[in-house]
């Protein structure tokens, strides 16, 4: 069987780790970086820290609006795939990446796997909640990280090549933690200790492109009872500029993290803050309380089970948040598999292309 993965973005990066190595063991696997995050700490440092083989290809899309970006990795990819002409087609997530390689597959007519299929977040502004709906529509293959996720699927008319695997991202974590430990430095280079400071990520278009949404973060971010160590998305960066936000001397912003860093730098902050929905996940897996910065999270059994309460971006709203989840004391278990997702996915995709 020979695959083409098709990746862009941080979360991307996770994913593909495990899944790229399962299936090198038995088949062909050639991996494009779109580009879509192109700078070294968004980037390089992911492939370094994960072991993922460098890219047989790199497109060098960088950003730009939607429609321009989507439509140039849609051209790219095509190109590639008419020259590869593989027998599967993997995508990841939910970002413009995801949606151009299934376009450019489904137009090829080469069958799309879609990894972390059937999340829904019911929230049609968000680009990528259209991205996750428009991609499942095209795929052959749906993985689904969950029982409920392949519910909305078929509320959605979807029912063939649907298969609940478990989640990729904590394949990833359990393949990595132990690394994370004995590799990464980030608490002594930080000089933090454990429990003793909240860490933030906020890089989603519904928090950076309002100005008063953001600015009402950092505001919230300013008066918590520990300080906020933020690894600084390059659009929030660029936002927080332009917005002229004032940061406050309890925020402290930092540059990126690598994933065996960004493991290590979560798993000992006394609270997650964050609007990304792999963060989400990451705190669940690592025990540590989650307040998410959004209206609604595509992750809900995060929130049912106790370790993530949703608060979008009011000041009030985010100190009652982090206040109550600071206490988190609920039970844990595993909703989303037992981290050999990689694995039943390869096995699918094998057995069909027999």
């Amino acid at each position: 069987m020979k695959c083409v993965s098709v990746v862009g973005a941080r979360p991307q990066f996770i994913k593909a780790s495990p899944l790229t190595l399962a299936i090198r063991k038995q088949n062909r696997d050639v991996l494009i970086h779109t580009g879509q995050h192109y700078d070294h700490g968004m980037s390089d440092v992911f492939f370094q820290d994960l072991g993922i083989p460098m890219p047989e290809y790199h497109l060098g899309i960088g950003s730009g609006s939607h429609g321009v970006q989507t439509g140039a990795m849609l051209k790219a990819i095509e190109e590639v795939l008419e020259k590869e002409r593989p027998d599967v087609v993997l995508v990841y997530g939910d970002t413009n990446s995801t949606l151009a390689a299934a376009l450019a597959a489904a137009k090829l007519h080469i069958p799309v796997a879609h990894v972390e299929a059937g999340l829904r977040s019911f929230n049609r502004a968000m680009p990528e909640e259209i991205n996750r709906v428009m991609t499942d529509h095209l795929s052959t293959w749906l993985f689904t990280p969950s029982t409920l996720s392949r519910d909305n699927l078929r509320r959605e008319g979807i029912e063939h090549g649907v298969h609940v695997v478990g989640d990729i991202m904590y394949d990833a974590l359990l393949l990595h933690r132990r690394s994370a430990e004995h590799r990464s430095d980030v608490l002594t280079r930080l000089e933090l200790s454990p429990r003793s400071y909240y860490a933030a990520t906020i890089h989603r278009a519904e928090n950076t492109d309002l100005p008063d949404r953001l600015r009402a973060i950092f505001k919230a971010l300013q008066v918590l009872a520990k300080p906020v160590i933020v690894p600084l998305h390059p659009r929030t960066k660029k936002k927080i500029e332009e917005y002229m936000i004032h940061v406050g001397p309890n925020v402290r912003c930092i540059e990126p993290l690598g994933y065996l860093d960004m493991v290590r730098f979560q798993e000992h902050a006394a609270c997650v803050l964050t609007d990304s929905g792999g963060v989400q996940k990451e705190a669940y897996y690592l025990r540590v309380p989650c307040v998410t910065l959004r209206t609604e999270t595509e992750w809900v059994e995060t929130v049912t089970a106790g370790w993530n309460v949703v608060c979008g971006s009011s000041v009030e709203a985010i100190l009652n948040a982090v206040e109550k989840m600071e206490s988190c004391s609920a039970s844990q278990s595993n909703l989303y598999g037992d981290g050999h997702a990689a694995e039943r996915i390869v096995s699918i995709l094998s057995a069909c292309r027999e």
